[in-house]
């Protein structure tokens, strides 16, 4: 069989995956409470098995999915991870009353002022210095770990960026906490400029955002919430380091249209030697962002179509269907067959 992928079914696929790591992250509070995290994991079609590949990943849906099963099941939407539980329903509650704020400093001070009846372990306050807009994050007890921090920023600044009509751009991120083992999906998610074991939790960003107004109504507010919560964890990532950028390009085309660094350079107005720099600044090569990319468009293919794997070899540009095996072996810990099996079991 001849499989091609066109440029529009490749930009339509589910373009990114979600490490292990998070997902132990996300279930660690309801495994210390007792509840029945196997189930969850079924129910977000994540089979439990996954957990033991160290490199396993999971696709933005099965992600979105857990996040969805675990507010279902503690309901809590901070997943247990304060001392008060975000009750069911806060987030689409919080949301829909932002809809009366006019500019964007407005809406934050009341996203803030929520946040803070809410969790008791937590509060912040947005403060102003010449150019740049601070939201101060203040522990009431020890620091937390770093997905506590980051789904916290990700719950405001998906507000932030939603309202507006755009992303605000996160300059840097100052947090008490120590670095996690691997903070990739962090930076890809809000920015490269991650500070850990600081004096103090902040987020900077450029204060002439604060001046934007509202752009959103109820009707807008409604898709926005159909689409909660996955558009949370994709929507608003980075979308200015160099490595985005390519990834944007190279998920045009096929991946057997794919040109070498040297051919691509030219697009971006820059010397090949000045991407490869910056990408390794990054903590990236232009042939590891080819890898991720045919690396989550199989997670896709083997989570959500019935292709073969010679079919999706092709799709890839394998030559071979053992050089797909391997790779992909080497990508998550798992072979495409085995990983195929998990999702339906």
């Amino acid at each position: 069989m001849d499989v091609k992928m066109t440029a529009m079914e490749h930009a339509s696929a589910d373009k990114d995956s979600i490490s292990i790591a998070l997902v132990h992250e996300a279930i660690w509070e309801a495994q210390q409470q007792g509840y029945a995290v196997r189930e969850i994991l079924e129910k977000a079609g994540i089979n439990h098995t996954l957990l033991q590949a160290n490199k396993a990943r999971v696709s933005v849906n099965q992600y979105a999915q857990l996040w969805t099963e675990l507010a279902n099941a503690l309901d809590d939407e901070f997943f247990g991870m304060d001392r008060h539980a975000m009750r069911r329903g806060s987030f689409q509650f919080l949301s829909k009353s932002l809809l009366y704020t006019t500019q964007l400093e407005q809406a934050i001070h009341h996203i803030l002022q929520f946040m803070n009846l809410i969790l008791d372990d937590f509060t912040a306050q947005l403060m102003v210095q010449e150019n740049y807009a601070y939201i101060m994050i203040y522990d009431r007890q020890q620091p937390k770990r770093m997905f506590s921090y980051a789904t916290y920023i990700m719950l405001i600044h998906a507000l932030m960026c939603w309202l507006v009509g755009q992303r605000v751009s996160l300059n840097q991120i100052q947090l008490k906490c120590e670095a996690p083992v691997d903070d990739d999906d962090y930076k890809v998610r809000f920015c490269e400029n991650i500070h850990y074991q600081m004096p103090e939790n902040y987020i900077q960003f450029d204060a002439n955002y604060l001046k934007l107004p509202i752009k959103q109504d109820r009707q807008s507010w409604y898709q926005f919430i159909q689409q909660t919560p996955h558009i949370l964890l994709i929507r608003y990532k980075n979308p200015h380091s160099t490595s985005a950028q390519i990834r944007r390009y190279l998920m045009q085309e096929p991946p057997a249209q794919w040109l070498e660094l040297s051919e691509i350079a030219p697009h971006f107005n820059m010397s090949e030697a000045t991407i490869q720099r910056r990408l390794k600044s990054e903590g990236c090569s232009y042939q590891q962002l080819k890898n991720e990319i045919r690396r989550d468009l199989a997670i896709t293919m083997l989570e959500n179509s019935q292709l073969s794997l010679q079919d999706i070899s092709q799709a890839l540009n394998f030559h071979e269907v053992s050089a797909f095996h391997r790779a992909f072996k080497k990508w998550t810990g798992v072979s495409p067959g085995a990983y195929r099996l998990q999702q339906n079991h």
